[in-house]
């Protein structure tokens, strides 16, 4: 059963930095990409970044570009994005997406909100 469940949401002050955290069981981690996307109520997920499943391949949404840094370990099945100088428009539901074996799965969301 895939799983994945995300961490290190919170408040945040604006330009301040900030590490989620998506833990993953039940297929072959080191084998797939990943990626973050989030989601502001009434609007689409937006793709924030993604990483290759060896790390030598990574992209990033224009928005967030320079500021957030996408990494894995494949030892302990997890992937990161560490977010920095955080603005209010980071504000959001982060979520973690991998595709096995032609089915998509999400995590359940770590909410963000970049506010003084």
């Amino acid at each position: 059963q895939v799983k994945l469940s995300e961490s290190g949401g919170g408040l945040v002050q604006p330009g301040e930095s900030l590490t989620l955290s998506c833990a993953a069981s039940g297929f072959a981690f080191s084998t797939v990409p990943l990626r973050w996307y989030r989601q502001v109520p009434g609007k689409a997920r937006e793709l924030v970044a993604f990483i290759g499943s060896d790390s030598t391949e990574t992209a990033y949404g224009d928005l967030v570009k320079g500021r957030f840094t996408i990494f894995r370990d494949n030892g302990k099945k997890t992937v990161y994005l560490e977010m920095k100088n955080a603005k209010p428009e980071d504000t959001a539901v982060y979520y973690c997406r991998v595709i096995w074996l032609d089915s998509v799965y999400w995590g359940q969301g770590a909410e963000v909100t970049v506010s003084s």
